[in-house]
Parts: structure tokens; C-alpha cells; sequence
């Protein structure tokens, strides 16, 4: 029986039963060290770990001719565009490397380009940081854009930090949105496979059983597409939304300022907000006490959830708005 295209039901399945095993593999080999070198070294090199463990999979599998586990599974075969042969070498290491290698590297670029930008933009708290990033002093990755991060201006590093936010808010739109085309043609599961036009075929079975549920992925497929655009349209709603209250705050906070600042040479009382530097604007309390101007600490909680002097943990719920706070 001659092969033909392998359907949507027989990817999916197939890259659920990889994905397991994967786990399966990433399980057993940070179960590994966090017996060898403790709790403390398996959180600073768990990154590392599942990145190793996915890439051996893939090497021992699609990088050296075989089936993997879950193509075995469905009995689906590997082929290039044209249909007629198995991929090459190098289309094969593509796909390994943008399969594992590429997202790990994308993901802690991104994380330590905002984590620079944002510790240059808060120089005097630097030294406070928090160490989340694991290893990330000691990566190559971090030490590059450290580099280049020095060399920009106060206004490029606004512009990179707003394409950072975009790309993170981005990237799991566009595998949504690859997800949906998935289901609607029935192709390529993987956007990695779509990159390299890495497809299957199926050998034996019946060659009309995934024809009979393809319509139903085609439905599930506009459903999904049509979730995707009322998800970006209600984000960029709230984008737009924020923008305009952030100017209406601008204007609102100059005409306060003013207002202050008469008030100030009047009684000869002066306050600092410890974050901007200038006089308070609408006084604003931490549970624990310290008092900050409401923009200033309303930004700082929109990234980290503790208070910039004495670093206790507070939700941004907790924050209180002083009115006719004169001191």
C-alpha cells in the first residue's frame, strides 16, 4: 500500500508521545543531579538540564536517521518537501537546533536584555537585584549584551525595552497563531518543521481515517484563530486604554505638581519621593510604612512586588492612597 500524507490526528499523537517522553527524560536527568549536587545547583542548572535533555532526544533520534518514539507510535516517516526521500543532514540539524536550541537561547536573551535595561535604569539598586536568573552571570549570552546594553543611549534603551515587552506579549501569540493554521491545513504541527518543510508520510493503516475527523481540527482550528484575534484585539484595547490614562495622569500629575509646590512655599515643608527624586505626588504608603509618590511605586510593583527600601513582599493591592497628605 503506497504511503500518503500523514493527517492531523497522527502528528498531534505523535508529538504528544514525544513530548512525554521528553518530560520523562528531563525528569530523570534533573532528578539525577539534584541527587549528585543538591537542591541548590539542580535550581541554578534546571535551565540547562531540560535544554540537554531535549537536545540528546532529538540527536539520538531525528539527528541520526530514526524514528522518534512518538513517530514510531503512529508509524509516520520524516520527508523533505519534495516527498520522495528523508530529509537531509543539515535540514535535520536545523530543525534539532530551532526546536530546542533557538527557544532556550530566545528565552534567556530576552530575560537578561530586560533584567540589563531594567538594572540600568535603577543603577543605585543594582547591587540589590534579584539573583533569579541563575547562571546568568556567567553566561556568555549575558556577558554580549551587557556589552552592547552600555553602548546605547537613555532613549534607545526605552525603544529596546518597549520591542522586549512586544516580543515576550508576542512570540506565544505567533505559536497560537501557528497552532490555528495547524489544525485549519493539517501540515506542520511544529513551527520548527514549518521553518524547515519537514512533513510525513504514513505507512500502513487505513489511509481515510483521518479524513473522516479532519473537519472536525478545520473547526477547531477557526475556533482557535477567532480566540487568537479577540485575545490580540482586547490587548491592544488595553494597550490603548493605558496609554491614554498614563497621559491623563501626565497632565493630572503636573497640575498636582503644581499645586504642591505652592503649597510648599507657603508652609516651608519639603518631601522627596526616594524613587524620582522630586517632591512627593499623592503620597502613597507600603504595608510596611514607606511612602512614595502613587506613579512611582505603582510602576515599580508592575515588575517587582516589594518595596524598594526595606524589600518586603507586599501585593500592589495593599498599596494605600494618602489623601490631603500634607507632610
Amino acid at each position: 500500500m503506497a504511503p500518503a500524507a500523514a493527517g492531523p490526528a497522527q502528528l498531534v499523537r505523535c508529538g504528544q508521545k514525544d513530548e512525554l517522553y521528553r518530560s520523562g527524560l528531563r525528569s530523570g536527568a534533573g532528578a539525577a543531579l539534584h541527587g549528585l549536587a543538591g537542591a541548590k545547583k539542580w535550581l541554578e542548572w534546571r535551565r540547562e538540564i531540560e535544554l540537554l535533555s531535549d537536545v540528546a532526544y532529538f540527536v539520538l533520534t531525528t539527528l541520526s536517521g530514526y524514528q522518534t518514539l512518538g513517530e514510531e507510535y503512529v508509524n509516520i516517516v520524516q520527508v523533505d518537501p519534495t516527498k520522495k526521500r528523508i530529509p537531509s543532514f543539515l535540514r535535520r540539524a536545523i530543525f534539532v537546533s530551532l526546536h530546542t536550541v533557538v527557544p532556550y537561547c530566545l528565552e534567556k536573551g530576552l530575560l537578561h536584555l530586560e533584567h540589563e535595561l531594567q538594572t540600568e535604569a535603577d543603577e543605585s539598586r543594582a547591587s540589590q537585584s534579584s539573583p533569579a536568573l541563575g547562571l546568568s552571570s556567567r553566561t556568555l549570552i549575558r556577558n554580549w549584551i551587557q556589552k552592547q546594553v552600555g553602548e546605547l543611549t537613555e532613549q534607545q534603551k526605552r525603544t529596546v525595552l518597549q520591542i522586549v515587552y512586544v516580543l515576550k506579549q508576542g512570540i506565544p501569540l505567533l505559536h497560537r497563531l501557528h497552532l490555528a493554521v495547524f489544525y485549519i491545513r493539517g501540515a506542520f504541527y511544529h513551527l520548527s518543521k514549518r521553518i524547515t518543510g519537514i512533513t510525513y508520510l504514513h505507512f500502513g493503516g487505513l489511509q481515510g481515517e483521518d479524513q473522516s475527523i479532519r473537519s472536525s481540527y478545520k473547526f477547531l482550528g477557526i475556533i482557535s484563530l477567532f480566540h487568537l484575534l479577540l485575545t490580540i484585539g482586547v490587548q491592544l484595547y488595553s494597550f490603548k486604554q493605558k496609554q491614554r490614562a498614563r497621559q491623563e495622569w501626565k497632565l493630572h500629575r503636573n497640575l498636582a505638581h503644581q499645586k504642591n509646590m505652592t503649597k510648599e512655599k507657603t508652609t516651608g515643608r519639603h518631601s522627596r519621593c526616594t524613587l524620582c527624586l522630586e517632591e512627593r505626588r499623592h503620597t502613597t504608603a507600603t504595608p510596611c510604612g514607606h511612602l512614595f509618590c502613587w506613579e512611582c511605586i505603582t510602576e515599580w510593583c508592575n515588575t517587582r512586588t516589594e518595596c524598594p527600601l526595606c524589600r518586603e513582599k507586599f501585593h500592589p493591592q495593599k498599596l494605600i492612597y494618602l489623601r490631603h497628605y500634607q507632610l
